[in-house]
């Protein structure tokens, strides 16, 4: 078991192996995104640790390799059924040992269940289209499978009780500002991942944009790179950028100890669009990622911006 989150006494040891497989989850598939959780207490870092194995658990059901060899009348199917499964979660009633430490998430911060559904939703549009005419269409689908993990984390993250302790005190809410954050990273995702996408015969990039800026479906399966493909590229980083901008405005009502860890997760996630102009846009033969050094060297910033806004 880790030592990086001490758990307490009295969760079984079950729960606790069950917590720890979560840890392990998180460190191995969302890396920068599990940085962040480490400057969160451990209570809260736990938490969000088993709401991002639910969403994997959800996103391989569409994703997997397995799911890849699979009819999508075999896929609704199986999204059926983990919505059901889903609506027991919310019930109290697990399967296993990842549905109790949803339980025991959601008993120590309770969940919007609607967030889930609509994640759910999210990987049903994966599995009936693969294309978007218009960025109104993809906003819904960033929303889903993205904007909605905002919703779920908020309620983790907490509001500073500062702004909730006087009598004639309203809750702020922080929902606006949680979606943009989901849907800046999903933009971003979209960016980092095209060449990938592209094996799967998926274009996220709205046939608008790509229309606009005179760069075809052809072009873009065979990967080329040439000035119309910068200016597309350039318009979809600007676009992304503008989205964790609108997400900057509720990171100040947050709990003390969520604000440091939700601006560096902004930061280090928004350093992905940097990577990609020093790439020159080519993300067909690179991924980009913030080196573990960029990562590090970054985080007393964020703590300083956690501190003063």
């Amino acid at each position: 078991m880790s030592v990086l989150a001490p758990l307490p006494r009295c969760l079984s040891s079950d729960l606790q192996d069950a917590y720890e497989s979560c840890r392990q989850e998180t460190a191995r598939w969302a890396k920068t995104f599990y940085l962040g959780t480490m400057l969160l207490p451990p209570a809260k870092r736990r938490a969000i640790w088993a709401i991002y194995v639910w969403c994997r658990r959800t996103d391989e059901l569409m994703d997997s390799a397995q799911a890849q060899t699979l009819s999508a009348d075999v896929l609704l199917e199986r999204l059926d059924a983990w919505e059901e499964r889903t609506r027991a979660l919310f019930a109290g009633r697990a399967v296993d040992a990842l549905d109790r430490v949803m339980v025991d998430t959601m008993e120590r911060f309770p969940q919007p269940l609607q967030a889930y559904l609509d994640m759910i939703e999210g990987q049903r549009m994966d599995v009936l289209r693969d294309r978007y005419a218009s960025f109104s269409d993809l906003q819904l689908y960033c929303y889903r499978v993205a904007g909605t993990v905002g919703l779920m984390t908020q309620e983790v993250m907490g509001v500073d009780a500062a702004y909730t302790s006087a009598p004639w005190s309203e809750r702020p809410d922080t929902s606006e500002a949680a979606v943009a954050l989901g849907i800046a990273n999903q933009l971003t995702n979209i960016l980092r991942d095209v060449g990938e996408d592209r094996g799967r015969g998926r274009i996220y990039l709205p046939q608008e944009d790509l229309d606009r800026f005179g760069y075809s479906e052809d072009d873009l399966m065979a990967g080329r790179l040439n000035e119309n493909w910068q200016a597309l590229m350039r318009f979809q980083l600007e676009r992304a950028r503008d989205w964790f901008n609108r997400s900057e405005a509720g990171v100040r009502w947050l709990a003390p100890d969520a604000r440091w860890p939700v601006w560096a997760s902004l930061r280090l996630y928004r350093g992905i669009l940097d990577v990609i102009e020093r790439l020159d846009y080519d993300v067909f033969n690179h991924r980009a990622f913030v080196p573990r050094v960029g990562k590090l060297l970054d985080l007393p910033f964020s703590y300083v911006i956690a501190q003063t806004r």
